[in-house]
């Protein structure tokens, strides 16, 4: 169980200890009107499995709390001073880090009974609970004002919460920034149990650490974010042979550079296993059908095709739920690159293909494993609209386009946790080393790379890589709202701040 043994043994020694704490705080709770349920119960049995990683739902916590509201939140953050448990926040169960969002012993604060979508005609805006999936959210949405979207995840089985804090990447992003520059108000629960609204005017710099900082500085109950103009919209996939694939990373590379639309969005995944080698690009278009050109790059390598118009945002986003894995165990880690220039960039794709290709080969013998790497397109068209939008803690540049490389593997059993945590990190490693080499030789320019924290693996250093600045500014909100790092010391995982 590599990649979680240390903290996992702290907790359940933690758990040997004190026997009665945890549960202690689950009678407490419960005795003030707080859902609870415990092992074998049907709710705590549906928890455990509504995880993208069953990794996550092997363990288990002593109870799991489901708060209704953001008064029954605070009043768990209050008991919780009361013992020395450690507890979990889980959303939608889309982070695969152990102990992120899951927690052996201790207490799991499940966020699923904080649903409210309630719109707002006089801003635009939408109060939308960290309970729900981005597909559920813009159901919602759509039965109150079908003609609004809001920024958020790609595929719709995506929970909001994490998603939001960890500044979140969407198919609207050219268009309107990460989906955390779209937040007009936060409502939080502090460490101390009380309960504020961070927005552009009071509680500022929590307001603006809350862009990307994590689960370091409170429990967010309600996102309330401004929502945009839709109609009808574009996409689908296209599919490739692994013969294309000098192409296809030429065409990446030209699309980020020459990015030929606002409205246009692509992710371009490889992916690998014994009987797996190929290419499946997701497309998207704001509008009923892209302009003649924008996906010419593509086109023109003969994908097969199976793009259409949607009739809502909504139903392609439930159309995108078909790639999320059922039954696996998942781990996902990432990098960031400057974008090569036209002169290099063949060389320079190829390299970081071939790398993440080789690395997934020496896993091939662990059963059901796939492997997959994902280009993600972070062009100056999406950093110029989230600082023209209020910016945020990862802060890229306006001035330079990069990609994020999204790194995943997913695989049946846990006898192959230890064998895939180090297939993972000489992963990111490596092609950290890569990036490294090329920056000192000059090949790609030296530049800002802050990783992107929702795709990151629990090993990698999310704030040794953010900027100065940013980080200061989040020390400052911990230290103005979490003195005593409650939240740093007691949930069970986390990047955590210090």
């Amino acid at each position: 169980m590599g990649r979680y043994s240390g903290w996992r043994v702290a907790a359940m020694a933690l758990t040997a200890i004190t026997p009665l704490a945890a549960a202690d705080v689950c009678s407490t709770l419960e005795a003030q009107g707080v859902e609870i349920e415990r092992p074998f119960a049907l709710d705590y049995t549906h928890e455990m499995k509504n995880y993208w990683s069953v990794a996550c739902g092997d363990l288990h916590p002593t109870c799991i709390a489901y708060p209704s509201s953001t008064l029954e939140m605070s009043a768990i953050v209050k008991e919780l001073h009361n013992t020395d448990d450690l507890f979990a926040v889980k959303s939608g169960g889309h982070m695969p880090n152990n102990g992120f969002a899951s927690i052996q012993g201790g207490l799991l604060i499940s966020t699923r009974r904080l649903d409210q979508v309630i719109y707002n005609p006089n801003d635009q805006t939408v109060s939308v609970g960290p309970g729900l999936d981005w597909e559920e959210a813009q159901k919602a949405l759509d039965d109150v004002n079908s003609g609004r979207t809001i920024v958020g995840g790609r595929l719709g089985g995506v929970g909001v919460g994490g998603y939001m804090l960890g500044g979140g990447l969407s198919f609207l992003s050219s268009q309107y920034g990460w989906a955390a520059n779209n937040v007009a108000e936060f409502e939080v629960v502090l460490a101390n149990g009380s309960v504020v609204n961070a927005n552009a005017k009071k509680y500022t710099n929590l307001f603006a650490t809350l862009k990307g900082g994590g689960n370091n500085f409170g429990i967010v109950t309600s996102y309330t974010l401004q929502t945009h103009p839709t109609s009808k919209v574009w996409g689908g996939n296209y599919v490739f042979t692994a013969d294309k694939t000098s192409e296809i990373l030429q065409a990446v590379r030209d699309f980020t550079e020459y990015y030929p639309d606002d409205k246009a969005a692509i992710i371009v995944t490889a992916e690998h296993a014994l009987v797996l080698n190929t290419w499946i690009m997701f497309v998207f278009y704001d509008g009923s059908e892209p302009p003649q050109g924008v996906f010419d790059n593509f086109t023109a390598l003969n994908p097969i095709e199976t793009t259409k118009t949607w009739d809502t945002y909504y139903d392609l986003l439930k159309h995108n739920d078909f790639f999320i894995l059922q039954g696996q165990r998942y781990t996902i880690a990432t990098e960031t690159t400057p974008l090569p220039s036209s002169e290099v960039g063949a060389d320079v794709m190829q390299s970081y293909y071939d790398h993440w290709f080789n690395i997934t080969n020496t896993v091939l013998g662990v059963p059901n494993v796939i492997g997959s790497i994902a280009l993600q397109p972070m062009p100056r068209a999406i950093t110029s609209k989230a600082k023209a939008s209020g910016g945020d803690l990862l802060d890229f540049p306006a001035d330079q386009d990069y990609i994020i490389i999204e790194l995943d593997f997913s695989y049946t059993f846990s006898a192959s946790d230890k064998k895939i945590d180090s297939a993972n990190k000489n992963l990111y490693r490596g092609l950290e080393n890569m990036i490294a080499e090329y920056i000192e030789q000059g090949v790609l320019p030296d530049v800002y790379r802050p990783l992107f924290m929702n795709d990151a693996y629990y090993s990698q250093d999310y704030w040794g890589r953010i900027s100065p600045a940013s980080r200061e500014l989040a020390l400052k909100a911990r230290k103005a709202y979490d003195p005593d790092k409650f939240f740093q010391t007691r949930t069970s995982g986390g990047f955590r701040l210090g």
